[in-house]
């Protein structure tokens, strides 16, 4: 972080900040009364309003318009200003010499030339300085580093500039001109004289050829000399006067120097642009060097023209005339533009520090505007009012009556200003301020020293600064003491608001300076005869008022007089304010009529002392004048600018000039006795008047009276407390005013309930304060000193408490109580019930007692060795914890020798508990484990030491488990039968768990490793790629099948895909029950039974499975509302069929792509449940199985899989034997063919005609024996891949298909043309109906009463295809075709074609690009028939 610079601005200390509440808020007198105290230490506060109290802003903004004043930053600063003046005083010397003033730099900074006049007048002058050789000492004042010979330019720099302007300041320059003739000197001498003129010309030159030609601080004499300038007509450069005469021999007798009376070296001769007098370069004070080249001034000139006295110092009126939102622009342009950033980003402190480094600098040249002291009379108040232009809303009504309205708090009861007959702009009616960035109010006080309040509407901040009212002389002596030269101009410098000085300045002089920023929405108070000063922020809008409370009136007196010193005029007559309250005696407040009848009584003692001394003067004459009928400056005092009020003088010379009674003898040069006594009220009305305000403050010097007594009471005379409240409430029912006789008695009455207090706490034992302090002392209790002291004040106070004497008895039993302690603490073992005892007592004692420390150590002394003793009988529950905790206390203890043995005991029991837990942790943590006769031996040692030990606990069960494993694994292996694989991972883990070396758990480990390496090998061969089955359950048969039995079941029970059936509940829970009875079987004859009983449920399953999926496919059914496939939709288009459970299929949602054969035997994703590894493979996997000698449920299901396909193979082989049987069997296949066709047509009421059809060949069911069936089904659920289930399957199916093909071309010859011709005759028919419904709707329903089966329309595969056909008479207008992409065609005209290949199938024209003259003419093939007779011929 960056050091501060030297002369950076420190802010001040912040002034207090109030927060009232809403009861506090509501009063504002009440609550400025209140902070009084505090904030007046500081002269200024800031308020801020309640949450929610926000006023609207009444003012008019595009009817506000207003001329701002212009701020010079660099003008206002008080030492910056007397720099600039001095420089125009230089710069105006220099110019009436004809020369521009040049500031030379030094070290590359510019001069100040201010401070170095001022250094060396300090050290006595240009002479001493050079005689004394203070040049270097100067040098170093000045800031410059020493060693660099800055000293000599210096010297020359004030030889040069300063020099000449001293002499002239001193009068010197004017004895040249009271010299007398000189004679004419020698020819000799002359020259010498013009050699050393020519050498310092020479010398002035080059001096002058260094400075720079333009320097920042030469503005002010630029403008000064075209002020000086105006209405002259300038002199040509060159005035020498030989120039302006043709005849020389005249002009040495018409022109010659007032010096020394010669006209000789006319080269040498000046002419003054002023007067015309001549004067010789080298008789002139100090001599110049050269002829100047501008206009020259003689000495006497110069002298008229600088002492002309200097104009007032004020703020220029800016020329343009502002709109409040064209200011605010202008000022957020100027903020904007300067910081190079948006304005509300601009830090304060940033914008603080800049304003005081303007305000500092010379060379800084910024100006700014400020709209200051804007009447709101003439604009409107930001606050609403009533009956005013802003139009309020009922929720801001409250705002016109509030008394931090501005417009209502100078003139509320409180306030003394309600008794001043006249508006005042700024006091009693507020003003309006709109700021800027930079624009400031210099350090003032408020006029007659009254309070103000000041509330910003809306804008950026205003920073403040004040000073209290103590300080007041202590600021104004600071400033005078730094710039004399202003107040000697301007004595009311200070009420001119014109001046400003870094409060920096100020602090180092010893003025306490606060600081605030006023934000929005806040008030900032300022108290009476507070400077305060400040600068805003940036673009804001303010409003203040000045208000008088009754504590302001004797200051409001000390001010008139102030003013009258000063000489500056009043805004309103303070004693025509008083006499207008005394007028008003009856309805005045007690507290007001108070504080008025003592000013009154000041007022009249000073007017009769006045009074009389005009009557001893001589003057006479008297009458009365109605002052309060003439405006204030018709009444003022010609000397000191007083509103005269109760009294002036006036002379019959002068009717129009009066003078106050001080200030008689500066009226006029007449007689005294032609002076008139003017009085607005006699004495004799003044005293009646006092007299009455007297009367009304009676209640409260009554009041004030019995308070001194009761204050100043002594011994038996002394008042109850409750005499003190009652007097206090007396003043607060009454307002009486907050003085210092009220602060003093509600202080005596404070600390005698304080000490009521207390001394009842103490007499009530209240002990629950104690340890409030955390270490056994109350924040507030006394000590037993303290409290000797606390009776006696007691005693002392100004009121009599009755807890006195009972207190004094509480200390009597406190020393009592001290005497015990320290008997029982001299005893070497003490007891602790007495111990305690004492303590109990103590507690009577809201007292600090030296003792207690000692008997609460003593007392944890013993209860700790009482622990420990404790501890020590109950090894069990002597934990390290435990023998840490005990030490932890003891280390605590205070010395003693009972404790330090206990200390030595438990240090070494816990020294040796720690030795051998650490032990017994790393011989359970070592790897490899230790034996078990190592950590046996270890458990030994260990057992002795009297204390819980968790890790030799651990060690001992240990080393218990690792016994008991061993035990189970030699019986486990002395068993002959095969272990299970569960008891024998359990095993191993149990034995991993076991922190102890054991031999066999790693050949335990390695079996363990190559089952699962089995069981790895056994998933791959049988488990399909991304399946959800586990191994066990694709080997079992399956259990799960049986739910769905029941014809009536669910449509989407077991239709989902295997992806969307994992961790299904129902199947889960049913596999692990076979798990379970599979691990519980003691040998495989057991798991085999269990395994048989599963496969008959499955083969029940399935059967019931197969006979339900094909009766919902019979034609009976409604195909809309079947549910079939994966999908769970209503069947449509091309459908496969599964062999296993005889379920329907959507082509589109389980079809391989690349799988087209319709011979392929096909089942669905559900009954395709594993990879059905060939027989060979499934033999390999069980003899391993068998090698690694470990049973488990996978093994005994693969055992019986392999038994269950030898079965069906041997079986199969039979069935195959015996042709007869199976000629039988096809036989009974080939009658199902006659029958019709297996796949339903439907007929639906809806608008459309849903058919589907099955793309691959199915083994039909009708007819089919149950042996062979049974034999097919058993041989699709094996997991195992057979041929002869392909065999068999392609048996019956090419048998049956063979009969159907037959069977189905005797019936196509003679149907097809006139299926054909059919649908001409219908579309015909439907062009006909065309006509007669127009308006009817485009999309008619079709007619299920008239759809029947075409029996010619059958194709040859297996499982028939639905086709679309009806008699002639039928309506139907719509159907679905068996295209791919059926467009369904409606109106009445739809065309129809049939496939002439081997499906025989109807197809939408539309659909399969077929026109009716294509259709008539040519053959039809359907794209199926044509790529399956493609096949047929390959």
């Amino acid at each position: 972080m960056s050091q501060p610079r030297p002369d950076e601005f420190k802010p001040p200390p912040e002034c207090p900040v109030f927060e009232p509440s809403w009861e506090e808020f509501r009063d504002p007198y009440a609550f400025i009364n209140k902070i009084r105290p505090i904030a007046e230490k500081t002269g200024i506060c800031k308020v801020r309003p309640p949450p929610g109290w926000q006023p609207p802003f009444a003012c008019d903004v595009d009817k506000l318009h207003f001329v701002p004043r212009i701020q010079r930053l660099n003008e206002l600063e008080a030492q910056t200003r007397v720099k600039l003046n001095f420089l125009d005083q230089i710069a105006k010397f220099w110019d009436l010499q004809g020369c521009a003033l040049k500031i030379p730099h030094v070290e590359r900074k510019i001069l100040d030339l201010y401070k170095l006049n001022k250094l060396v007048a300090d050290e006595g002058g240009f002479d001493i300085v050079c005689r004394d050789r203070r040049w270097t000492k100067i040098a170093l004042q000045m800031g410059f580093a020493p060693g660099k010979a800055v000293g000599s330019h210096l010297r020359g720099h004030y030889e040069k500039i300063l020099y000449p302007y001293n002499l002239f300041q001193s009068g010197a320059n004017l004895l040249c001109v009271q010299k007398p003739v000189q004679p004419l000197e020698l020819p000799g001498s002359i020259e010498s004289h013009d050699t050393k003129e020519h050498k310092l010309q020479e010398q002035a030159q080059k001096q002058l050829a260094q400075m720079p030609d333009m320097c920042p601080t030469a503005r002010r004499a630029k403008r000064m000399k075209c002020e000086v300038g105006v209405g002259r007509v300038p002199h040509t450069p060159g005035r020498k006067k030989t120039e302006t005469s043709s005849t020389s021999f005249f002009a040495v007798d018409l022109v010659v120097c007032l010096v020394c009376g010669s006209g000789g070296e006319e080269d040498r001769l000046l002419l003054c642009d002023g007067c015309d007098d001549s004067y010789h370069t080298f008789c002139l004070i100090p001599p110049l060097h050269d002829v100047p080249k501008g206009d020259w001034r003689c000495p006497k000139c110069l002298a008229q023209e600088c002492n002309k006295p200097h104009e007032a110092f004020g703020f220029e009126q800016a020329y343009r005339d502002y709109s409040l939102r064209a200011f605010g622009q202008m000022a957020d342009a100027f903020k904007s533009d300067y910081f190079n950033m948006p304005v509300h980003m601009v830090p304060t402190e940033l914008v603080e520090k800049e304003f005081w480094r303007l305000v500092g600098a010379i060379e800084e040249d910024v100006t700014v505007e400020y709209g200051a002291d804007i009447a709101s009379k003439e604009f409107g108040s930001g606050f609403p009012i009533p009956n005013g232009k802003f139009k309020v809303s009922p929720a801001d009504e409250k705002y016109l009556k509030c008394g931090w309205n501005l417009n209502n708090l100078a003139m509320m009861n409180p306030s003394v200003l309600t008794h001043v007959t006249a508006d005042i702009c700024g006091m009693t009616l507020p003003w309006l301020y709109v700021g800027m960035c930079f624009s400031s109010f210099c350090w003032h006080i408020e006029d007659h020293w009254s309070y103000s309040i000041n509330y910003l509407h809306w804008g950026e901040p205003k920073t403040w600064y004040g000073a209290p009212g103590f300080a007041a002389e202590q600021l104004e002596e600071v400033m005078r003491k730094l710039a004399p030269e202003l107040f000697e101009s301007q004595p009311d410098l200070l009420h001119q608001l014109v001046t400003i000085m870094n409060p920096n300045t100020l602090m180092a002089h010893g003025v306490p300076i606060y600081r605030t920023n006023q934000c929005a929405g806040e008030f900032v108070i300022t108290f009476p005869r507070a400077y305060h000063s400040g600068f805003n922020q940036g673009f804001n809008f303010a409003e203040a008022v000045n208000f008088c409370t009754v504590d302001w009136m004797p200051l409001g007196r000390q001010c008139i007089d102030h003013y009258r010193m000063l000489h500056r005029y009043n805004v309103f007559s303070h004693d025509e304010m008083v006499c207008n309250m005394a007028s008003k005696a009856d309805t005045l407040d007690v507290v007001l009529a108070s504080a008025v009848h003592k000013d009154m009584v000041t007022m009249i003692r000073e007017e009769q002392k006045l009074r009389d001394k005009v009557k001893k003067m001589g003057v006479f004459h008297c009458k009365e004048a109605k002052y309060d009928h003439l405006q204030d400056d018709e009444r003022q005092c010609a000397k000191c600018r007083t509103t005269c009020y109760l009294s002036a003088v006036t002379c019959s010379c002068n009717s129009g000039a009066l003078v106050c009674l001080y200030h008689i003898n500066d009226l006029c040069s007449c007689s005294v006795t032609n002076y008139t006594l003017n009085y607005r009220y006699t004495l004799d009305d003044l005293y009646p008047m006092m007299s009455a305000v007297k009367q009304r403050a009676e209640l409260y010097d009554d009041w004030a009276s019995l308070v001194t007594e009761t204050l100043e009471a002594k011994l038996e005379k002394k008042k109850g407390l409750p005499v003190f409240r009652s007097l206090l409430a007396e003043s607060e029912s009454r307002r009486f005013p907050d003085n210092d006789l009220l602060r003093r008695l509600r202080l005596v009455t404070q600390d005698a309930e304080k000490c009521a207090s207390v001394a009842q706490q103490l007499l009530n034992g209240k002990r629950q304060t104690r340890y409030r302090c955390g270490n056994g002392k109350s924040c507030s209790q006394l000590t037993v000193e303290e409290l000797s002291s606390f009776v006696r004040q007691l005693y002392n106070l100004s009121c009599s408490l009755p807890q006195a004497p009972m207190l004094k008895e509480l200390l009597n039993r406190i020393e009592d109580f001290q005497q015990h302690s320290e008997k029982v603490l001299a005893d070497e073992v003490p007891s602790v019930a007495e111990i305690q005892s004492l303590l109990d007592v103590s507690f009577d004692f809201d007292v600090e007692l030296p003792e207690l420390p000692r008997l609460r150590v003593r007392l944890e002394q013993a209860r700790w060795l009482e622990g420990v003793q404790q501890a020590s009988t109950q090894p069990a529950s002597l934990t390290l914890e435990t023998m840490r905790r005990l030490i932890d206390q003891g280390v605590g203890l205070a010395p003693h020798p009972s404790v330090e043995k206990a200390m030595a005991r438990l240090q070494e029991l816990l020294t040796v508990s720690e030795h051998w837990e650490d032990k017994a942790s790393s011989l359970l943590k070592a790897r490899p484990p230790h034996s078990i006769e190592t950590l046996s031996a270890a458990a030994e040692k260990a057992s002795g030491i009297p204390a819980y030990l968790p890790s030799c606990l651990l060690l001992k069960d240990t080393i218990r488990k690792a016994r008991e494993w061993l035990q189970e694994a030699e019986e486990l292996q002395a068993s002959d039968g095969e272990p299970m694989m569960d008891s024998l991972s359990d095993m191993v883990l149990r034995g991993q768990a076991i922190q102890v070396h054991l031999e066999p758990l790693d050949r335990l480990e390695s079996l363990m490793v190559e089952v699962q390496e089995w069981k790895e090998s056994a998933a791959t061969t049988f488990l399909q790629k991304d399946s959800t089955l586990t191994l066990l359950e694709v080997l079992c048969p399956r259990c799960e099948v049986g739910n769905v039995g029941s014809p009536k079941r669910k449509p989407k029970k077991g239709k989902e895909s295997p992806k969307n059936n994992k961790k299904k509940t129902p199947r889960l829970n049913t596999l692990s029950d076979v798990e379970k009875a599979l691990s519980e079987t003691k040998d495989s004859t057991s798991a085999m039974a269990t395994l048989e009983e599963l496969r008959v449920r499955e083969m029940e399953a399935f059967s019931n499975l197969r006979a339900a999926n094909e009766s919902k496919l019979l034609p009976t059914a409604d195909c809309m509302d079947l549910r079939v496939c994966v999908c769970q939709k209503a069947p449509m288009g091309a459908m496969l069929q599964c062999e296993l459970c005889r379920d329907a299929f959507h082509s589109v949602c389980v079809r391989d792509p690349s799988d087209s054969c319709e011979t392929q035997l096909w089942l669905c994703p559900q009954c395709q449940r594993s990879e059905k590894p060939p027989l060979n493979k499934v033999l390999s996997l069980l003899a391993s199985l068998r090698h690694i000698g470990v049973r488990l449920p996978e093994g005994d299901a693969l055992h019986y899989l392999v038994e269950r396909t030898v079965n069906w193979q041997n079986r199969a082989q039979q069935i195959s034997q015996n042709s007869s049987h199976l000629n039988e069997l096809v036989w009974d296949l080939m009658f199902l063919i006659q029958a019709p066709c297996l796949t339903p047509e439907w007929n639906r009421t809806s608008h459309a005609q849903t058919v589907f059809y099955t793309e691959q060949r199915c083994i039909p069911l009708q007819g089919l024996s149950r042996d062979l069936e049974e034999l097919m089904v058993e041989g699709l659920l094996l997991q195992v891949s057979l041929p002869e289930v392909q065999s068999l399957f392609h048996i019956l199916l090419d048998r049956a298909s063979s009969q159907h093909t037959n069977r189905c071309m005797e019936t196509m010859t003679g149907s097809e043309k006139k299926s054909k011709r059919h649908l001409e005759r219908e579309g015909s028919d439907a062009e006909r109906r065309v006509k007669d419904k127009k308006h009817s709707h485009k999309r008619q329903k079709m007619n299920k009463k008239n759809l029947q089966r075409r029996p010619t329309s059958t194709s040859t595969s297996s499982s028939p295809r639905s086709d679309f056909s009806q008699s002639d008479d039928s309506d139907e207008e719509m159907a679905v075709c068996p295209a791919e992409r059926c467009q369904l065609p409606e109106g009445d005209e739809v065309d129809w074609v049939q496939c002439d290949g081997s499906c025989n199938q109807w197809f939408h024209q539309v659909c399969v690009g077929v026109t009716a003259e294509m259709a008539e003419k040519e053959d039809y093939i359907c794209v199926s028939c044509t790529l399956n007779d493609g096949h047929m011929r390959k």
